[in-house]
This record gives structure tokens, sequence and C-alpha cells, in this order.
């Protein structure tokens, strides 16, 4: 009797407790690597704090806050030029791959083919994508400016104006990230019932019709997966404007700033001036403004039409 106790014993406690114990390798990684690195990070950021010298470090509580949202007009400059990449980047990526998930979604020749070609963007490196599209968009031998030459249009130093960098980085993390998404709208499209479409098709719904009324909408919670994931990368982006002007200067974003973000900032006061706890201060205002901004994306993403 004692025996079998025990044993029921053990069965709730197994019961009860596992599924925790199962799980509490994630939170012991997470709690190491993820949030107590997030909370020094806010500790430094209440201190006058050298990257080279942390024991000469003071605490001054408020003051880079204060001095990043009153008196420091390169940081608005780069919060301006990260929402503004964020706009050029994420809407195309997102209806580009729905359109190529579509185009892929039909019975074409070499289908494995072109699905496994439309992931290598993803999976190049980040820098000798940036290295070759720089080249790509160069004034003076950039094959770009001789596709403009060709037509009648005048050559663009794309890195010069903040349109024009703008246009030449939006480009390179579209060409990058559009077949990822592409592949989780294809394999949600592969899943919708085709008695779905021979209803619309008797009802005499075109190929167009059928796209934005039934296949749009039944793609919505991939939708706003692809809008968050692609949001909170874009909010940081710090590889493609660092190498798109690679140099002495390449921290600052161009010679006016015109497309320096606002983690190539950080990454400028924090590894080229040092200043450890002013750049830590950026990240946690990085942080909150990229919450901010996904989640109005979420709730954007949610007002597609379902009906």
């Amino acid at each position: 009797m004692t025996g079998l106790n025990w044993r029921e014993r053990r069965h709730r406690w197994d019961t009860r407790y596992a599924p925790y114990a199962y799980i509490a390798p994630y939170f012991l990684l997470f709690s190491v690597f993820g949030l107590f690195p997030l909370l020094y990070t806010a500790w430094v950021s209440m201190q006058d704090r050298n990257l080279l010298d942390g024991d000469a470090a003071t605490f001054i509580g408020l003051d880079n806050y204060v001095q990043l949202l009153t008196a420091d007009p390169y940081f608005w400059n780069a919060m301006g030029n990260t929402l503004s990449l964020w706009l050029l980047t994420t809407v195309p990526q997102i209806l580009f791959a729905l359109g190529i998930a579509q185009l892929l979604n039909r019975r074409l020749r070499g289908r494995t083919f072109f699905r496994m070609g439309v992931l290598l963007p993803n999976i190049t490196s980040v820098a000798a994508v940036t290295i070759i599209f720089a080249q790509l968009f160069g004034r003076d031998f950039g094959l770009v400016n001789w596709g403009l030459e060709l037509f009648g249009a005048g050559r663009v130093d794309w890195q010069a104006g903040t349109g024009s960098s703008h246009t030449a980085i939006a480009a390179m993390v579209v060409w990058r990230w559009t077949g990822y998404h592409a592949l989780i709208f294809l394999a949600s499209m592969q899943a919708i019932p085709s008695t779905v479409y021979e209803a619309a098709r008797l009802d005499g719904a075109n190929a167009w019709q059928q796209f934005w009324r039934i296949t749009v909408p039944m793609l919505r919670p991939q939708i706003i997966f692809s809008t968050v994931i692609a949001t909170a990368g874009n909010m940081r982006l710090l590889a493609e404007p660092l190498l798109f002007n690679p140099g002495a200067a390449a921290a600052t974003g161009g010679s006016d700033r015109q497309f320096q973000t606002a983690a190539l900032y950080l990454y400028e006061q924090g590894f080229a001036k040092f200043d450890f706890g002013y750049a830590s201060a950026i990240a946690w205002l990085l942080l909150i403004a990229t919450i901010a901004i996904t989640g109005l994306s979420y709730l954007a993403a949610r007002r597609i039409r379902t009906d």
C-alpha cells in the first residue's frame, strides 16, 4: 500500500511539475544571456561610463536620457532615418513576398528549384550583400547608374542624398529578406483548401479577386507574424548602413549623417567614442521605440479584412 501511494504521489508530481522542468533550460538561458544583459544595460545607461575604463564610472541618474531627448539632434536624426528605412523595407517585403508566394504556388516547371532559390539571399552573408550592393549603387561605375544612363537619366550619387541612400539600403534589405517571408506565405497558401477556390470560381471570381478576397485574408496570421518580425529587424539596421559607406567615417552614416540609423548611432557612441553609458541609453530608447512600432504594425496587420 505504501508503494502504491508513493507511485501515485510520484505520478502527480510528474504531471504537475514535469512541464516546468522541460521549459526550465530555456528560461535559465534567457535569464543569463537575455534578461541579465538587458537589466545591466539599464543600469549602465544611468552612468557616465567609458567603455575602456569601467572602474571610473559615476552614477548620473537619467541625465543620459534627458540629453538624448532634449539636446541631441543627432539622435532624432537617426530615429527619423530609422523610421524612414522601416517604411521603405517592411511594406515592400510583405507585398513582394505575397506576389512571389502566389507565383510559386502555381504549377511551374522546376518549382523546387525556384523555392530553394528565393531563400538563397537570406543565407548569404550580410557583409557580402552590402558590399556588392554598394558597388551596384556606385556613383561612377555602378551598374544601376549604367542602367539609368541607358534610358537617358543622369547618374545618381546614391550615398550623398537622404532619399537616394535610403532607397539603396532598402533595396539590400528587401532583396535579402523577401524570400524568407515568401516561403512562409507559400507554406500557408498550400494549406488553404482547394474547394474554397473552386467555389469562388463557380461564383464568377477571377484570379485577382480570389487572391485578395480569399488568399490574403486567410494568410492574416502569417502576415501579422512576418510584419512583426520584419519590423523588429528593420528597426535595428546596423550592418547595411555601416558597410554602405566603408571608411573612417562609416559610423556616422554619410557625410551629413543622412543614412545613420539609431543602431548605427549607438555603435558610434559606444564603440567609436567609447561612451558606454550614453550608448546604453540609446539602446533602451531604441528598444522602447521598437516595441511601440512593432505593436502598431501588429494592430495595422490585424485590420486586414477577413470577409
